[in-house]
């Protein structure tokens, strides 16, 4: 289990991947009232998560917005189901020890789907 948590805190800073899949993005407005958009939601406060059309590139229907439990594990599963390499920390340093194997992998990425459906409210789509 302390393994789990900490390969999931490894694979949030490991890289920036777009936390939604199929062109969403994020809406929020800052303390000076600024309207920002982007493929992350902020650190903290309230957001909208939209779809754009890639057709058009124009908002859709705001989308549900994600908590941020839900946010964190579709954005680990998309760096799972990435080319990248993700690494283990096993002696809790704060350092990678060694890059995950294929197989600690193919474990993460069934560990991040259950998170998912628990977060999310429904499963992730299928990864090969």
């Amino acid at each position: 289990m302390r393994l789990t948590i900490l390969l999931l805190a490894g694979l949030a800073c490991a890289a920036t991947v777009p936390a939604t899949a199929g062109g969403g993005v994020y809406q929020w407005k800052d303390a000076n009232g600024v309207t920002h958009f982007s493929d992350a939601p902020p650190p903290k406060g309230t957001f909208q998560a939209r779809n754009v059309d890639a057709g058009t590139g124009h908002a859709a229907t705001p989308a549900a917005a994600e908590s941020k439990d839900c946010t964190q594990a579709r954005t680990n599963l998309a760096l799972l189901d990435s080319d990248r390499q993700v690494g283990v920390d096993s002696d809790r340093d704060g350092k990678l020890d060694k890059p995950m194997s294929a197989e600690e992998r193919a474990h993460q990425r069934d560990l991040t789907n259950a998170d998912i459906k628990a977060y999310c409210g429904s499963p992730a789509a299928a990864t090969p």
